[in-house]
């Protein structure tokens, strides 16, 4: 389980064929040397498993599943990702809980400083800034206002929602410190949305078994009696 505070950000070395995956390889000084053959990490908001890893590098194989719904197989070299270990069991939460299992690819439609360009209060490094994806289809039910989303593996809150995209501030710690600064407009942003909302809304669906019994082939409510009590000892 990760909770999207990204840690650092890798380059993205090469991408290659290797069979039926292809094999991802991350130059990442830092979290690399971390890294054990087998551990889990995200890139970009993807659950990945570590393969060779060194001081430097490590590498990771994407199934077809990961190619078809993440950004990743899009990728080139050079290209920034956002890096995060697992939470370690009792570590604060200071994000929200994000699984790695991508939902689907957005669009980033829109990055600009609250502060425009123009002003001459406008510096780079200090303003905040307002990110605008417009998120899949099979993800729209799942955006709730004030409500969190993970992009690109970054925890973060749904400030707006018109139905088709979602609007949230960033401030200049995660605009610099993620990739966020590397991506253009039209981009692909992995999107994962909140699992408490996805098992809150799995929860309000009728439940297709039980109505396909019908009431008749339903267990009937249980009635507390007299009788029911002398025969039970009470």
């Amino acid at each position: 389980m990760f909770t999207g505070i990204i840690e650092q950000t890798g380059t993205l070395v090469s991408l290659t064929g290797r069979g039926g995956v292809r094999r991802i390889t991350i130059e990442a000084p830092g979290v690399a040397a971390r890294l054990r053959e087998g551990d889990s990490l995200s890139v970009s908001g993807v659950c990945l498993t570590a393969l060779d890893p060194d001081p430097i590098y490590f590498h990771a194989d994407l199934a077809q599943e990961t190619l078809d719904r993440t950004s990743l197989g899009a990728l080139r070299p050079g290209a920034q990702v956002n890096l995060e270990l697992p939470t370690a069991a009792g570590s604060p939460l200071g994000g929200h809980i994000v699984q790695g299992h991508v939902d689907g690819c957005g669009e980033l439609t829109s990055l600009e400083p609250v502060v425009p360009y123009s002003s001459p209060d406008f510096d780079r490094q200090t303003t905040d800034w307002t990110l605008k994806v417009r998120v899949p289809e099979s993800v729209l039910r799942w955006m709730v206002h004030k409500g969190s989303v993970a992009v690109e593996g970054i925890s973060l809150t749904i400030a707006a929602f018109d139905g088709e995209e979602i609007t949230v501030a960033i401030l200049p710690l995660t605009y610099w410190r993620t990739n966020l600064h590397t991506l253009s407009v039209g981009a692909p942003v992995n999107v994962e949305a909140d699992v408490l909302v996805k098992l809150a809304a799995m929860q309000m669906q009728p439940n297709p078994a039980q109505a396909e019994l019908g009431r008749s082939a339903q267990k009937p409510e249980f009635e507390l009696t007299a009788e029911w009590l002398v025969a039970n000892g009470y």
